[in-house]
């Protein structure tokens, strides 16, 4: 498994180097005459298109900054007309999908956190002779989908990693909070983090979308079970809540985290947080356009029918310093 994950990783870097070649020659007169964006390398000659990215962000959850700047450079060095929208609810995410259809786009990117939900609207795109790529959510359905290709990691093997690692630094008992009930990325990361770990694993739902009551929940629990030693978090804005939770609940539990943004990436600087799950999520959004400019431009497919894997990666007191100066750029 890990090899092939390295193979896909591998696959990713080629991406990014076949399609700045591919738009170099251009590049430099381009940016000269002050239309390059993006990556640097200038836009690429070729027929503006319109791709819709749709995401199940919710509203203040920074890790979304990310994936839409990654998408952005793409857009700006491939010029495509990026059409972004976003809905954490299921049947709403789907409504977008179908607008994006009548729309007539050239493409579309999407995540799959619900495939029964949203399965069916892709495939309606791809019979509309619309191509998809999927990413950061539904690495286990998006091949079922008709999707072209499939961009982020496999929570599953990240959620292992997470557990193994907790399991060597010597946790008793690790509290897994699920910020969005039934969305199967999530969902994964937890059953994940079971498998990997060799104590116990309790999951906590909490309302996303309202961060007092993130705070209040874990700090409930925290107060009402001693035994919590790790607090993991799935984003990186409910890590920081939890970081305020421990200290009000005057409890001794670590908190660790999948996923980041600057202000993680200061928490784990300070020690607030021991460890992030980092998944690349600039690459994603990066990736995810790109490849359909290639797919337009060329037919190229990227992944041999496997998705391509842009995690998992541990950020934590050893490379804290070199993830830093990224993070303060707004990519990392």
């Amino acid at each position: 498994m890990m090899k092939k994950k390295r193979l896909l990783l591998t696959a990713v870097g080629a991406l990014v180097a076949v399609s700045l070649a591919a738009c170099s020659s251009e590049g430099g007169k381009q940016e000269e005459e002050g239309t390059g964006g993006g990556t640097g390398a200038g836009t690429a000659d070729t027929p503006r298109v319109r791709i819709a990215m749709i995401t199940h962000e919710a509203p203040g959850d920074t890790f979304w900054d990310l994936i839409r700047k990654g998408a952005e450079a793409a857009a700006a060095k491939d010029n495509v007309e990026l059409l972004y929208s976003n809905d954490p609810q299921a049947p709403k995410q789907a409504e977008l999908i179908q607008s994006a259809i009548d729309s007539e786009v050239d493409a579309i990117a999407t995540t799959l956190p619900n495939p029964e939900a949203l399965g069916p609207l892709v495939q309606k795109a791809v019979d509309a002779g619309i191509p998809v790529v999927e990413f950061n959510a539904g690495v286990d359905a998006w091949a079922d989908t008709g999707a072209l290709m499939y961009f982020g990691q496999d929570e599953t093997i990240a959620g292992q990693a997470a557990g193994e690692r907790l399991s060597e630094e010597g946790a008793q008992k690790v509290l897994c909070v699920v910020q969005e009930q039934g969305q199967v990325q999530l969902e994964a990361r937890c059953a994940g983090v079971e498998e990997g770990f060799s104590g116990t694993t309790e999951k906590l739902y909490v309302n996303g979308r309202n961060m007092p009551s993130v705070g209040g929940d874990i700090q409930a629990k925290l107060a009402q079970d001693s035994s919590v030693d790790r607090v993991l978090t799935l984003g990186a804005p409910f890590a920081l809540a939890a970081v305020q939770s421990v200290q009000d609940a005057g409890s001794d539990a670590e908190v660790v985290t999948f996923d980041t943004n600057s202000d993680l990436v200061a928490a784990i600087e300070s020690g607030d947080v021991s460890w992030a799950i980092d998944q690349q999520p600039y690459l994603q959004g990066y990736s995810a356009i790109d490849s359909l400019w290639l797919y337009l431009n060329n037919r190229n497919i990227i992944g041999g029918g496997q998705a391509v894997l842009t995690g998992p990666a541990f950020i934590d007191d050893s490379n804290i310093d070199a993830i830093a100066e990224y993070a303060e750029r707004g990519t990392r």
